[in-house]
């Protein structure tokens, strides 16, 4: 038999239990990548569809145990932060990336649930800000978020604010924007380099921002070029956002299996 090998992303994530958002995310589209999803998690939750009744941060010393052990064993290509929940913790995944400087970042930095429930602090802000975005690759807000880490209302100033804290790229989608069309920007060396335009659907969703910055990471484990991964990795999502199904009360969830069923 020939032997099997998929590029591997290693995933810093919280647990959703409706299996809308979180590792189940991750793992369902790194997986439609053609890649081998590994995942330490940041913060077991109380949440389903409509929004997050509590969080319950991991042990900071676990999480750089488990995601150590991992990096020993497995040749991580790239590697992708979600939910982080505390500051601590925040401090913990900055010392597995500077043990690891070479691997490239996806962050989402989720700040809040889709509910509006916040999932974060100003503690925990300040060391996304001081810790983190120094390491990253590739930062992925939603317009709120990319307000609430610049304290700036202009979305413009706030993209260069970001890659002055130390991203390299910065992808800042506008789906929470009044706009007939959602406009997400890629800034890069301090300017906007493309401005990408997709038709906006009909609900809200309930794990769309881990759908896209995972399925970043997954191309970028492939060795694709940023601009090239942060295309398809839009691509990827908005189709998994127009198959979206609604499993419950609250919001849709994306297909992210939608390639799977064109085939039934």
């Amino acid at each position: 038999m020939t032997q099997i090998t998929k590029p591997v992303v290693l995933c810093f994530s919280g647990h959703d239990p409706s299996g809308g958002a979180g590792i189940q995310a991750d793992i369902e589209t790194i997986t439609s990548h053609q890649c081998h999803a590994a995942n330490v998690i940041t913060a077991l939750t109380e949440q389903n569809t409509s929004n997050v009744k509590e969080m319950l941060p991991q042990s900071p010393e676990a999480i750089i145990s488990q995601a150590q052990t991992i990096l020993e064993d497995l040749p991580v290509k790239a590697i992708k932060i979600g939910l982080i929940g505390h500051e601590q913790i925040a401090k913990a995944i900055s010392t597995i990336l500077s043990e690891n400087p070479t691997i490239p970042v996806v962050l989402d930095p989720i700040l809040a649930a889709g509910g509006g429930a916040s999932l974060s602090s100003n503690a925990l802000i300040q060391s996304i800000i001081e810790l983190l975005l120094p390491r990253t690759t590739i930062l992925t807000p939603n317009s709120l978020e990319a307000r609430q880490l610049t304290k700036s209302n202009d979305l413009q100033s706030s993209g260069i604010k970001l890659l002055e804290l130390g991203c390299e790229y910065v992808l800042i989608t506008g789906s929470h924007e009044q706009s007939t069309v959602v406009s997400n920007q890629l800034f890069h060396k301090r300017a906007v380099i493309e401005t990408y335009n997709w038709d906006r659907l009909p609900h809200s969703y309930h794990g769309s921002g881990c759908t896209l910055a995972s399925s970043i990471a997954a191309l970028m484990a492939h060795d694709l070029k940023v601009e090239t991964c942060v295309q398809e990795a839009q691509e990827y999502t908005w189709n998994s956002l127009h198959a979206a199904y609604q499993p419950g009360k609250g919001q849709h969830i994306p297909n992210r299996l939608f390639w799977m069923q064109e085939h039934v």
